[in-house]
Parts: C-alpha cells; structure tokens; sequence
C-alpha cells in the first residue's frame, strides 16, 4: 500500500559543504542524494535546513557552550554564504526551500514551522549530520510538537559512529520511524 505523501517533507539539515568536509567518507552523502531524488519523483517537497551566522557571529552569546568555545576565532575570517551553501553533489533546485537556523534544532532561530504551516506538513522525514546535533534536537523538537517523523539512517552521520547506533536503534525508535533510505524509497511504493 502506498504511503499518502501529501503532508510530507524531508528535512536535509546542516548538509553543507563546510560542515561535511570533516567527513570525508560519507556514504550518507551519496544516500542523502539519493533521498533527494525520490522525494522529488513522489513531489514530497525537500527542505534545506543550514546553520548558519551573520558575519562576527552576533547571535552567539558567551554562556553558549556549544558554539562560543572559540567558534567565533576559528569562522573570523570565513565567508559565512559561502560556509553556509549546501554541499554540490545536494544542490538544491530552484523550487526546493531553503530554511537558516541559529541554532542546532531545526526549529530555533528559524522560519521552518511557518513553512511546514504553508504546505500543512504533518510529517517529517530527517536526514541530517550530526545524529547527535541537528537529528537529535530537531527529532525531539518535532515530537513534542506532535509531528509524525522518520529518520533515515543512512543519510545521518556522527563523528562518533556508536552514538550513531545508538540514537539510530535505541533512542529514536521511540519517537519516529526509523529506516533506510531503499526501505523509505519501497514504503512509498
């Protein structure tokens, strides 16, 4: 039976050039693209979701632990537009939707829930890097706002490649549906 995709997006979050440079084998990659391609074959609209900052970085606070550990000396000199733009081999296309956050979930600092409100998405289909950063906040965000989710692990990527396991097998099957990008692609089918 196939899925009804009417009230469906998937969310790429934070797959940018900048940020996947420091994974240089990554599957998850080749696996977002692939994503890519059958939401756009099933017209479930592809939302890009990038962190990313005005130039000095004004919206990062001291008391901020995750960002301010010297982020703001390492990204000084760094172009943020450039930083901020999707990695080439996800380009989006002219109708795909691009959404900044400033922050790691999806949600803060950002437009995405007027947007979802525009299109009356009602679920949420997650790929992203890192599991542990924008999946994880965004995931948790989602459910507590009662969004019906799924998460396809093979477009999630984490420096720690167990917490990935983890939170891939143990933490968000609580919350959403987890899958494949191929068993996501036979769902809809």
């Amino acid at each position: 039976m196939q899925e009804n995709t009417d009230h469906t997006a998937l969310l790429v979050m934070d797959m940018q050039a900048g940020i996947l440079r420091n994974y240089p084998d990554n599957a998850a990659i080749a696996n977002a693209a692939r994503a890519i391609a059958i939401a756009r074959e099933k017209k479930i609209p592809v939302i890009f979701v990038v962190v990313g900052f005005r130039q000095g970085m004004p919206e990062i606070g001291r008391r901020n632990k995750s960002f301010s550990s010297g982020m703001r000396e390492r990204f000084a000199g760094q172009n943020m537009e450039e930083w901020m733009k999707v990695h080439p081999n996800l380009a989006p296309h002219p109708d795909d939707i691009i959404v900044t956050k400033r922050r790691v979930s999806a949600f803060t600092g950002s437009d995405l829930e007027v947007v979802l409100r525009a299109h009356d998405i009602h679920h949420l289909v997650l790929a992203g890097v890192a599991t542990s950063g924008v999946v994880l906040s965004t995931l948790r965000e989602a459910a507590d706002k009662d969004y019906q989710l799924t998460v396809l692990s093979d477009c999630c990527i984490d420096a720690d490649p167990e917490v990935h396991r983890v939170l891939t097998t143990k933490v968000f099957p609580r919350q959403a549906d987890i899958m494949s990008t191929e068993e996501w692609r036979k769902h809809l089918e």
